[in-house]
């Protein structure tokens, strides 16, 4: 059945948040704050890992650097359109309409906690390339695997920031679902190497995300997204 790898990833972030839930009713304030600097600096490597292993080629015997210019001129051309728009402005009233419905006025994590929980699951090629294989072939294996993994990372999220990191499975769910669903229309467009681009810039706003958990906030990593989409399109240049 198509859309299972979805259903699944979005039951997987419940559960993981729900567990998180558990964990933060009994987690000293100290201890919280230990366990997402460390899930900041994971998140920092694994950008920073993909970003390399995009970046840098072996020529014989020595390493070459490229993409410096797809990576410059679709961060700087993407953040100035987010900017305009303001996207991390509309993230976060999306968060507050949320935390009205469902958080509670005095819950003062539930928006950041929501923001950076989507940011973090939803930016990366396995959520386009997973959803893709789940709609064009039936195969929802890399989704499921994503899910695991997604689910581990919004639970240590909601032991830190509560319930908010829980409904980072709207976006993930939109996301994966509408790629799945429109598979077939994307399929020519999401090329093996437009899926390069992508992730190679995704890695890089997975690695700002893991700066901002681990030392505060410094980017507006939502304001960066129409980055993803200007990487394949310069990439075909």
């Amino acid at each position: 059945m198509k859309g299972i790898g979805t259903i699944a990833n979005v039951a997987a972030v419940l559960l993981g948040g729900g567990a998180g839930l558990l964990l933060k009713g009994g987690l000293k304030e100290r201890y919280q704050q230990i366990i997402m600097q460390a899930l900041g600096l994971c998140t920092l490597f694994i950008g920073l890992s993909g970003v390399l292993q995009a970046m840098l080629q072996i020529n014989g015997n020595s390493l070459e650097a490229s993409g410096s210019m797809l990576l410059i001129a679709s961060l700087v051309i993407g953040s100035i359109l987010g900017e305009w728009i303001d996207i991390e402005k509309w993230m976060e009233r999306f968060g507050e309409w949320l935390r009205a419905k469902f958080g509670g006025k005095s819950d003062s994590q539930f928006v950041e906690g929501f923001v950076s929980a989507s940011l973090v699951i939803c930016i990366g090629a396995m959520a386009i390339v997973g959803a893709l294989e789940d709609g064009l072939r039936g195969d929802p294996s890399m989704l499921i695997a994503k899910a695991v993994l997604d689910g581990v990372i919004v639970l240590v999220f909601a032991s830190t920031y509560g319930k908010g990191a829980l409904f980072s499975a709207i976006p993930v769910g939109l996301l994966q679902g509408c790629i799945t669903l429109f598979a077939g229309f994307l399929e020519p467009l999401l090329t093996e190497a437009a899926i390069s681009d992508l992730s190679f810039v995704g890695n890089v706003l997975i690695f700002c995300v893991g700066i901002n958990l681990a030392f505060g906030k410094r980017f507006r990593v939502g304001n960066m997204l129409p980055a993803l989409i200007l990487a394949p399109l310069f990439g075909s240049f």
